[in-house]
């Protein structure tokens, strides 16, 4: 298969991206409910769940660009990425899963500092690294809402 096709199915997420409206949400909400069903327990396979689809956004958004354009509505593995992060270290709960999706696209979409400057990189990178932003934003707000209900024992 060549390189280009490739790259296509991988950075399109099987085509997801080609969703006619909120791709990028579409593609979110994809992979919370293949990770709800599919991902694995423990930490240990999930970062490494995470680094591969890095890996794959990294390469094969750089590689989408190129047909596509620059970062592209088309181009969601970048949110497959992000949206991966953002439940990372968060049990499997529909709220949780619930308020990661809204988190994680709340943060994709307003892009706080230094989110904005991020999608500036060349390639996969600015495609890539903004997502990841948003995930660990999101992940960031879910782990110190739990950690105070936790505390306050809300």
């Amino acid at each position: 298969m060549p390189k280009k096709t490739i790259s296509r199915i991988l950075a399109t997420f099987f085509f997801v991206g080609y969703s006619p409206k909120a791709s990028g949400t579409v593609a979110s909400l994809v992979t919370l409910v293949i990770a709800w069903f599919l991902l694995p327990q423990g930490i240990a396979p999930n970062l490494a769940i995470c680094a591969v689809i890095l890996i794959i956004s990294l390469w094969s958004s750089g590689q989408a660009e190129e047909i596509f354009g620059k970062d592209n509505r088309r181009i969601v593995i970048d949110e497959v990425a992000g949206m991966l992060v953002s439940i990372l270290f968060i049990a499997k709960s529909v709220n949780l899963y619930l308020a990661a999706f809204i988190l994680f696209r709340f943060f994709d979409v307003v892009k706080p500092f230094p989110l904005k400057n991020l999608e500036k990189l060349k390639s996969g990178w600015g495609v890539t690294l903004d997502d990841i932003g948003a995930g660990i934003y999101a992940n960031i707000c879910l782990q110190l809402l739990l950690y105070l209900k936790t505390t306050l024992h809300i």
